[in-house]
């Protein structure tokens, strides 16, 4: 290895190891925190403790890996252009790339280490963790006993909205359903403002103690005329006590590992086979379903009993042959039939949607498994040039914009891979969403690095679509052909101005001095008639094809806001849906449908305007393709800047011809 490559990556394996300790102290901190309610008072052993947080520690590589490799790659290399170390390399004729070459094998070697990682470390990692925590909520049954769901402790399944208190034993609107017997189901309902759990460590009984609240009680007999006149008791109470047997729960073992089914437990080849298996049962759930709607309607043998007389022709109303009484069963048998069989359909509906939601999961977490191997390779190359560029290192500037790039690169995939678990994105499409869009960002910020132009250039940004869409640019030439800055025209008087459009030629300006002469008497108030005054000769074509254009400059402005809104609506629609705020997203849904539709038909109007101006226009010159204007239709905040553009300088050619 040369003394340059050993430099290089020693610099980097120190700076990388310093912020992955940190990161992952900072991290670990951060959940111990969220765990804390299940450690803190219930008299844990510290290798308990111990193992709660050598369990939790690789679960937090996903996070912290990605990171650290993008926050070094930004420190270092910014740090090596700082210090003008990349310019001395450039001078010898070692360019970026070769630079990055031992690193890049580092990280290469370390994306296949993180494979393997993610594929054995992390399920077993999470397999313990989910264990030790199930076991550690059975401590204490208050911690079993979780917000908004039903839990079941005992013979009891009990639902509480809010706990508060040291130990979480108030509880606010209390639900309960309790068995009794070996009768099958739930046939005790209990409904309470509030409750209040009392333990004692000597006694194996919990004391649940309700208040202001209502018993249910189904009244079990097995006459059906009986059950029909008394289907249940009601009782409503001011304070009730129940008693619950603990024995069950404070024998909890710690070391029990009995769940094994979670799909974050399960390696690739595990993952392949569940994923497969799904799929399997899946497909026979929905053939077997479509065959029972089918033998449902009857269709087979809806024929096999009809024998018409091919003599009588009847051409009313086939239900007015039977009988009122007969009509009336008719209907009600047709009406409980399709009522059935929307509620089946429903019912599976809801189902196939547990279900798929279940395989999203599992081909999310078998795809995120490759996908932060290759995360890494690109964050360093998104890093490692940026670094370059911003030539800026240490903890500041880098540590903000490793962040900001994180975030980006880590709600993108929260948000999509949230959408895509109940199938409306496509799970894999989904999970290397946010590593494709890194990709080319990767690529574009090496491309600048190694040709040693600035991140910040905007010129050279829209210079390659000044050239497709062959937009002139802005400047004036003289008779030598010396660039000229057109912004001293703003100095100019309007007399001044005036003679420059009479007579441009003797001031060794190029035409297009005319254009801007005329436009800045334009915008200083000065009327088309007042000008005329002074000897300028106006055609009429000019006149028309200049409203034309304003008008359609303003069409395409009112397109580009209701584009804007509608994708903003759009964006938090989907933010809301995510986080289980359906009044909100819904209300964003249609007010992002009602925006685009706006949109749509100003997009329409908007190119019937520049059609409409091309036409009145006086001169031959390349119109805005239809083609152009629809690739630009879903980037049209792009595209607005640009049609404005090509309209003004077509216009400021009927100028030069039409203005004399």
């Amino acid at each position: 290895m040369k003394i340059l490559d050993r430099y290089i990556l020693t610099t980097y394996l120190k700076t990388f190891l310093s912020v992955f300790i940190i990161l992952m102290l900072i991290f670990v901190l951060q959940a111990i925190w969220l765990y804390i309610s299940e450690l803190a008072g219930k008299d844990l052993d510290i290798d308990v403790v111990f193992k709660f947080l050598l369990y939790v520690t690789p679960t937090l590589i996903p996070l912290i890996l990605p990171l650290t490799i993008l926050l070094t790659s930004i420190m270092v290399f910014g740090n090596f252009a700082e210090n003008y170390e990349f310019a001395a390399m450039k001078s010898t004729g070692i360019s970026l790339q070769r630079a990055m070459r031992s690193l890049s094998v580092f990280i290469i070697g370390l994306s296949v280490v993180t494979f393997f990682f993610a594929n054995n470390a992390i399920p077993w990692a999470n397999y313990n963790f989910y264990n030790l925590r199930k076991n550690i909520a059975q401590v204490k049954p208050a911690m079993a006993i979780a917000e908004g769901q039903f839990n079941e402790i005992g013979n009891i399944n009990i639902k509480v909205e809010e706990k508060s208190g040291d130990k979480g034993q108030y509880l606010k609107n209390v639900v309960m359903h309790q068995r009794k017997g070996n009768r099958p189901g739930n046939n005790t309902v209990i409904v309470a403002e509030s409750g209040e759990l009392i333990g004692n460590e000597n006694s194996n009984i919990l004391q649940l103690i309700l208040y202001n609240g209502n018993y249910y009680e189904e009244i079990f007999t097995k006459n059906p005329r009986d059950f029909q006149k008394k289907p249940h008791a009601k009782s409503s109470f001011e304070k009730y006590t129940l008693n619950i047997d603990l024995e069950a729960l404070d024998n909890v073992d710690l070391e029990d590992k009995s769940s094994t089914d979670r799909f974050n437990m399960l390696n690739t080849s595990d993952l392949i086979k569940t994923i497969n298996g799904l799929n399997e049962d899946r497909t026979l759930d929905l053939k077997g379903f479509s065959e029972t709607l089918y033998t449902r309607t009857s269709i087979s043998t809806l024929n096999n009993y009809l024998e018409p007389k091919k003599d009588t022709i009847y051409n009313g109303n086939i239900i007015d042959l039977f009988e009122t009484k007969t009509k009336i069963q008719l209907l009600n048998l047709a009406l409980n039939t399709t009522t059935s069989t929307s509620q089946i359909i429903e019912t599976k509906k809801q189902s196939l949607a547990v279900n798929t939601k279940w395989l999203n999961k599992h081909i999310i977490s078998l795809h995120e498994k490759y996908a932060l191997g290759f995360a890494c390779i690109i964050l360093f190359f998104v890093g490692a040039p940026l670094g370059a560029l911003i030539r800026k290192g240490g903890i500041g500037l880098p540590l903000v914009i490793a962040i900001l790039l994180f975030l980006t690169y880590h709600f993108i995939g929260i948000f999509v891979k949230n959408s895509s678990q109940d199938g409306s994105v496509n799970p894999i499409f989904a999970t290397w969403l946010s590593t494709l869009i890194m990709l080319p960002l990767s690529i574009y910020l090496t491309s600048r690095a190694t040709k040693d132009r600035g991140l910040l250039e905007f010129d050279s940004y829209f210079e390659p679509i000044k050239k497709f869409l062959k937009l002139k640019p802005k400047t004036l030439l003289d008779a030598q052909g010396n660039v000229l800055n057109f912004n001293v025209f703003e100095n100019f008087k309007d007399d001044k101005l005036i003679d420059i459009i009479k007579n441009y030629k003797q001031y060794n300006y190029d035409v297009r001095s005319k254009s801007v002469a005329f436009n800045l008497l334009v915008q200083r108030g000065v009327t088309i008639d007042e000008i005329q005054t002074q000897g300028i000769v106006i055609k009429a074509e000019h006149n028309q094809s200049d409203k034309i254009a304003k008008d359609s400059i303003d069409y395409s402005k009112y397109t580009m806001i209701f584009y804007c809104i509608g994708v903003i609506l759009l964006v938090l629609f989907l933010v809301f849906r995510n986080n289980k705020l359906p009044e909100l997203a819904i209300a964003s849904r249609d007010l992002s449908i009602i925006s685009l539709g706006i949109y749509l038909l100003y997009f329409i109007v908007t190119n019937l305007k520049i059609k409409q101006f091309y036409n009145t226009l006086s001169i031959k010159v390349k119109q805005v393709s239809i083609f152009l204007m629809i690739l630009g239709f879903p980037f049209y905040a792009i595209t607005h800047f640009f049609l404005k553009n090509k309209l003004k300088e077509d216009l400021d050619s009927s100028i030069i011809e039409n203005v004399k």
